[in-house]
């Protein structure tokens, strides 16, 4: 069927297919045809073709003739008999021209040659077209094929002679595919085909059959009469689970000799048409913009068959059985029955008028045939997706709104929109804007992100006494810009009136801060200047009073009715309330409105500095030599005032008394500074009072008579005081002076006799005896803390082995190297030995790890928890005594060595170690 769109594949026999390039064929047919055009078989459409005169072209036909040599390695070359056909070199026969108007059969000899001194091989090829049997494709090469019974397969023989008299050795027949059809009910066991071997005349033969399906999984499915030879299947087969087999037939004799060679079968299992399309999704999800052309891609559905696809079983085709809705026609969509795409066929999608459409989809095989083929259906749900194709409208021309004047912040109007696009997109928000009516930019619109309503905020605020209401022009449009397929474009505009309501305003100082300059020491009751202020409310007759609001120092009044500052107070610059020569005062002007209304204003008083504080001398104390020209005093002068009423100052020394001018005398340094020296040689070491008269340089200038204390004290070469001159200078007599000095030599000769008391102390203790002495050994008095002992074994030991023995025969008696290092030893007393300069580092281990041996081995030693003596120190100790290193004994001992013995004898070492007393 032809109708737009033309998909063709032409089939010719069971083998042979007919290719046309089918964009030429469709192309031609949509040019020349507008109706549907239906033909009922391939001749019908090669007439159609003549009919529209169109360009026949070359119809290629493929098919296979398989030839097959006596030895597999050797290539074949063909030849064709008829000019009209041709044999490629894998066997493929193919037309050298047209051949759909052949009316029967055609016939032609082709000739196999392996090289030029082998035998040439031909055979009959027969081709018909559709209609006729088809011809036999496979043939021998090594002998000639008559009619035979195509169920009776023969081995060949082994030998046979040319006429050159050569003896070769003849392949095996390649046998006929044996198509078995699925699902066959039966019964079984079905007989397929018989197999003998020409020698069964002569021999008792034996048949069996090898190869998946026989003798290997699945097994059984095909079985063998050993003596018949005869091939059954067993049971019903699945093209889908497995579609073809590879057995062998064997030949032997009664005793297990092969009789023929093996013979190659091939059972290809015959499809049917037992499997329904399945479609991948049960619903398919797809979408398509609204105001889509006809002829836009929507989506792709997919159903698979599980039948041979290379067979109208598994050829699916597709087609749309319902649409819901119908609007706004019954046809919106159209499908391709091969591929599956579905595309729009009419304009009119409005999502705004329907959202979503359910397609349901029907895939049947046997190439969409009806009422041969099985079919299954799938849903489609198509969505339509919105475009920007409806501009937002407001629903109203004008709207108002009022505004309180300074107010900001604020929503003064609502403005509402309707728009039919999908909400909450950028096809449906809303924008706003102000167009006319707003230079000073009062006013912004802001987007309400859920209603989509415009909210007018004031952001500037407004005055009602320069403009009493606002007439503002707003435009509204989408985030996107509109659809080109959308008919009104215009946008949607409305005005707004803001009315502005007047509310009491606090009245305003002009000038504030407000600055006035005056002298200091204006007096009480002095007027200063008029702070008033004023009401913006022009259109409201009110009345402000003001009061007093912060004043540090309480100086100043103001008038409650007209705001004149009178002064209450002297005012003074050198206040602490004044800073930077300015004073600072904040009043406030109330008006008398509903709700009353008020404001603040700051004075600033900027004092003119006079010249009323005296300079005061700097520093008040100081000290000096007794001598002339040693330490000269630099003196200053500190003035509250500010300049030009403070320095140069003017230093001079009184009149009287009279012993001041003698003995003292004033040089000048600079404007700021003087030094204050003596003028005499000489003068006695004390405390004295020397006044200083200072004069600053205001207008009038002021000054000042100051007393500086100045100790007189006795210096040293470096012109400092002496510590007895300090003392002396302080106002001490001469006993007390005496009598200090005299106490500090007593402590000086304390500290002296105690340095060489702890002197002397050190010394005897350097000479007493290291350690005690034998007779002081207090180690036979055991102090029993508390019994851990080994257990019962060792409860009725006899302590008095820990003590020194009586008799020393068993000591004695003791084989030597082995001795208990805790008894006393019976050879004499020995002195300390004396240690080379240079000891050995191990010396000390030895010593101890010698005394662990003694004891380890001494069978008589006590248990694990007594009291063990590594070495006895006592009187015959090999040891010696500790007491040895006392000094007593003759001569003094030499402890030198001591420092060679390591950090941890350096304590000893310095406590006995050789140098001189001090």
């Amino acid at each position: 069927i032809f109708y737009k769109h033309v998909v063709i594949k032409l089939y010719v026999g069971r083998s042979t297919k007919f290719f046309y390039d089918a964009n030429v064929v469709i192309q031609y047919l949509l040019s020349c045809c507008d109706t549907s055009i239906c033909v009922s078989s391939y001749a019908g459409f090669l007439a159609l073709l003549r009919y529209l005169n169109f360009p026949m072209p070359s119809l290629f036909l493929s098919f296979t003739v398989k030839f097959d040599t006596c030895r597999e390695d050797e290539v074949v070359g063909f030849e064709s008999s008829d000019p009209s056909f041709n044999v490629r070199m894998d066997g493929s026969i193919y037309t050298e021209r047209d051949v759909s108007n052949l009316s029967e059969p055609v016939q032609f000899m082709v000739t196999a040659r392996s090289s030029p001194d082998m035998p040439i091989w031909e055979t009959t090829v027969k081709l018909a077209l559709a209609g006729y049997s088809p011809p036999t494709s496979q043939v021998s090469t090594c002998e000639s094929v008559k009619s035979s019974q195509l169920g009776i397969i023969t081995f060949p023989q082994k030998q046979l002679t040319g006429s050159s008299g050569l003896r070769r050795q003849k392949r095996d027949w390649v046998i006929p595919p044996i198509n078995v059809p699925e699902n066959s009910r039966g019964p079984f066991p079905q007989m397929l085909v018989s197999i003998r071997s020409d020698q069964d005349r002569q021999i008792q033969i034996r048949y069996s059959i090898t190869g998946v399906g026989a003798d290997q999984p699945p097994n059984e499915v095909f079985s063998i009469d050993p003596v018949a030879g005869k091939m059954f299947v067993t049971k019903p087969l699945d093209r889908e689970e497995r579609s073809s087999y590879h057995l062998r037939a064997h030949a032997v004799d009664m005793n297990g000799n092969k009789v023929e060679n093996p013979i190659d079968l091939y059972i290809y299992v015959i499809d049917m048409n037992d499997n329904r399309p399945e479609f991948r999704n049960q619903v398919y999800n797809g979408s398509v913009a609204e105001g889509a052309k006809p002829g836009t891609y929507v989506m792709k559905v997919t159903a698979n068959d599980a039948d041979d696809d290379t067979t109208a079983n598994g050829m699916v085709r597709y087609r749309i059985l319902s649409q819901s809705p119908h609007s706004p026609i019954p046809n919106m969509f159209t499908i391709n029955s091969e591929t599956g795409d579905i595309v729009t066929v009419a304009a009119g999608l409005d999502r705004e008028k329907v959202s979503q459409y359910t397609i349901i989809i029907q895939a049947t095989d046997m190439e969409g045939n009806l009422n041969f083929g099985l079919s299954n259906t799938a849903t489609a749900i198509i969505s339509v997706t919105d475009t920007n194709d409806n501009p937002p409208e407001l629903t109203a021309r004008t709207f108002s709104g009022e505004v309180p004047e300074n107010r900001v912040n604020i929503v003064v109007a609502n403005l509402t929109v309707i728009d039919r696009d999908q909400p909450h997109t950028q096809n449906w928000n809303a924008v706003y804007r102000i167009i006319n009516g707003d230079p000073s930019g009062h006013f912004t619109i802001h987007t309400d992100p859920v209603s989509n309503d415009g909210m007018v905020t004031v952001v500037k605020p407004v005055d009602y006494e320069m403009n009493r209401a606002f007439m503002l022009t707003v435009l509204v449009s989408n985030q996107a810009p509109l659809s080109d397929t959308t008919q009104s474009s215009q946008q949607s505009t409305a005005g707004v009136t803001i009315s502005v309501v007047d509310v009491n305003e606090p009245p305003f100082f002009p000038s504030n801060p407000k600055l006035i300059r005056f002298e200091e020491g204006v007096p009480a009751g002095t007027t200063l200047t008029t702070f008033a202020a004023n009401d913006p409310d022009r259109f409201m007759q009110q009345i402000v009073r003001y009061s007093k609001l912060a004043d540090p120092a309480n100086w100043l009044n103001i008038n409650a009715t007209n705001g004149q500052i009178i002064t209450t107070a002297m005012l003074n610059r050198e206040s602490p309330f004044v800073k930077n020569n300015i004073y600072e005062a904040t009043f406030l002007a109330a008006d008398n409105g509903s709700p009353p209304a008020s404001g603040t204003g700051t004075l600033q008083i900027y004092l003119i500095d006079v010249n009323d504080n005296a300079p005061e001398l700097v520093p008040k104390e100081a000290q000096v030599c007794e001598r002339i020209n040693s330490n000269p005093i630099n003196i200053t002068a500190a003035d509250a005032d500010v300049d030009p009423n403070v320095g140069p100052f003017v230093f001079e020394l009184p009149a009287f008394p009279s012993s001041v001018r003698r003995n003292w005398t004033i040089s000048r340094l600079n404007g700021d500074y003087a030094q204050l020296s003596l003028r005499i040689q000489y003068l006695e070491s004390g405390v004295y009072d020397v006044p200083v008269i200072v004069t600053d340089s205001g207008n009038p200038p002021l000054s000042n008579r100051s007393v500086i204390k100045v100790k007189v004290c006795p210096c040293d070469e470096n012109g400092d005081c002496t510590t007895i001159g300090a003392v002396a200078a302080a106002g001490l007599g001469t006993g007390a002076i005496i009598a200090i000095l005299i106490c500090i030599i007593i402590l000086l000769t304390m500290v002296l006799l105690f340095v060489v008391w702890m002197k002397r102390r050190e010394k005897e203790r350097q000479t007493k005896q290291l350690l005690i002495d034998p007779e002081d050994d207090v180690r036979d008095n055991i102090l029993k803390y508390d019994e851990e002992g080994g257990g019962e074994e060792d409860q009725d030991y006899d302590l008095s082995q820990l003590q020194q023995p009586e008799s020393l025969d068993h000591i004695i008696s003791k084989p030597p190297g082995v001795r208990r290092v805790d008894e006393r030893p019976v050879v004499s007393e020995s002195q300390y030995p004396i240690r080379p300069v240079v000891p050995h580092p191990g010396d000390i281990g030895d010593f101890i790890n010698e005394g662990l041996r003694a004891a380890d081995n001494d069978p008589t030693a006590p248990p694990y928890d007594s009291l063990l003596v590594f070495d006895y120190e006592g009187s015959g100790s090999t040891a010696g005594s500790v007491s040895s290193l006392d000094s007593s004994s003759t001569g003094d001992q030499d402890y030198d060595y001591l420092n060679d013995w390591g950090p941890r004898f350096k304590k000893l070492a310095d406590m006995y170690g050789g140098g001189d007393d001090d």
